[in-house]
């Protein structure tokens, strides 16, 4: 494929605009002069023409006694034609190398007799020839300014695409500046905040899976630790069966948390290939109502009563189901984990002409909310879990192109509010 230059082509094309202007200006501004001095001239002749067939009506005077009215290089007949013009014409042509301009003119219908003058044009034509040479003259050295006006012009303009270009062609995961506006064009400040806010996410992304793989490796050492010490403890010296017992409880109890732990990186990775799943049109209230079914059996555990407030019957989006399952699972079941037995939680949409809003209410014990819960591996409470479920449901969202929070609840009950608002149009991945 034939790579293009967007300088040069710039370039190219105010050369071939400017140019074209510049020589259709210079072609008119010539025939306006060209016609101008011909106008002159035949308007002369006419004066000349008519003054002298008036003084053949009155006195009848000779070619010869006409000649003293005209200029040097201009020839005056009288002369017969039949049928010939009924007004003035004109006639230009070229004899042994020199121009002339004639007229016609009828002085009587009944004689046929007409005045015939033919001037010399040369110094006209050599006037003309001499305004046509100077334009040339200038339409070349115009060119040559056009030509070093259009570099000139097209490296202006390229500078903030080079300065942009060279800005991320410096950057990478451990240098992700922002790119400075002021000094930037208009046209091209959308442009530097889009790339902006691509590097924010980016260092964001980037922050957050170093997090994960530290916070991954530290969650899964811990456990080892402590299972190889217990163990070498345990056979330092022969002991009771009872204490090897609890010493396998112990591993069994480790093991299942780091197996909770591993679970929940492979959602992560399943979590990216759902980004990629094709978005397809679902009703959210009914969606809500089928999985509050499913969640209800599991709160039965607990004896906590789930309700679903909505106040409409459908509302359609084209989004990831996968995605949206991902947010609102990890919602509820936060809720049922830190809902104390016999208490309730609410599962309530809301809707306006552009967005739903989702929010789970939950009687727990809240948050601390100066603690950002969306990080890999954050915990509230003594409850076990990875602390990776916020995160992915963040993840998730960000997906979707919604907003998700979490706050504490401010009537007269304890617990937390989950939050998730997705707009009718949403930024799906697909």
């Amino acid at each position: 494929m034939k790579t293009t230059s967007i300088y040069k082509q710039f370039a190219q094309k105010l050369i071939y605009a400017t140019t074209t202007f510049i020589f259709i200006l210079s072609f008119m501004f010539y025939g306006f002069t060209k016609a101008t001095i011909y106008e002159d001239i035949s308007e002369n002749l006419l004066h000349d023409a008519k003054t002298i067939a008036r003084a053949r009506i009155t006195y009848s005077s000779s070619s010869e006694d006409f000649r003293i009215l005209v200029d040097e290089g201009t020839h005056i007949d009288i002369v017969k034609v039949k049928k010939g013009p009924q007004k003035a014409s004109f006639l230009k042509y070229m004899y042994k190398g020199d121009h002339y301009m004639q007229i016609l003119f009828p002085i009587d219908d009944g004689t046929q007799e007409y005045v015939k003058i033919t001037k010399n044009i040369n110094t006209a034509h050599i006037m003309l020839n001499k305004i046509f040479s100077n334009l040339l003259i200038l339409g070349i050295g115009g060119f040559i300014m056009i030509i070093l006006y259009a570099l000139a012009m097209s490296k202006t303009l390229l500078n903030p695409i080079i300065k942009l270009t060279y800005k991320l062609t410096n950057m990478n995961e451990n240098s992700l500046t922002q790119i400075e506006t002021k000094k930037l064009p208009i046209e091209f400040i959308p442009l530097a905040n889009s790339i902006n806010t691509l590097t924010t996410r980016i260092e964001s992304y980037v922050k957050y899976q170093k997090e994960l793989f530290i916070g991954a490796a530290h969650e899964l050492k811990t456990p080892l630790a402590v299972m190889k010490l217990k163990a070498q403890v345990t056979l330092a010296r022969p002991r009771e069966p009872e204490k090897y017992v609890e010493v396998l409880k112990l591993h069994l109890n480790e093991i299942d948390g780091m197996n909770n732990m591993i679970s929940s990186i492979l959602d992560m990775g399943r979590q990216e290939g759902a980004q990629f799943e094709k978005p397809i049109e679902i009703d959210i209230i009914q969606y809500l109502e089928s999985k509050i079914q499913n969640f209800r059996l599991i709160a039965k555990e607990k004896n906590i009563t789930l309700t679903f407030i909505k106040d409409i019957e459908h509302f359609f989006l084209l989004l990831q189901p996968t995605l949206l399952t991902q947010i609102i699972q990890n919602f509820v079941q936060n809720a049922i984990k830190f809902t104390p037995n016999d208490k309730e939680i609410i599962i309530k949409a809301t809707t306006t002409k552009n967005s739903i809003k989702i929010e789970v209410i939950d009687e727990g014990i809240g948050i601390d909310e100066s603690i950002d819960l969306f990080a890999p591996f954050k915990r509230v409470g003594k409850e076990q879990g990875a602390g990776l479920g916020l995160f992915l449901a963040k993840s998730a969202v960000d997906t979707l192109g919604g907003t998700i929070s979490l706050k504490n609840r401010i009537d007269e009950k304890s617990g937390t509010i989950a939050t998730l608002t997705l707009q009718t149009n949403p930024t799906c991945k697909i």
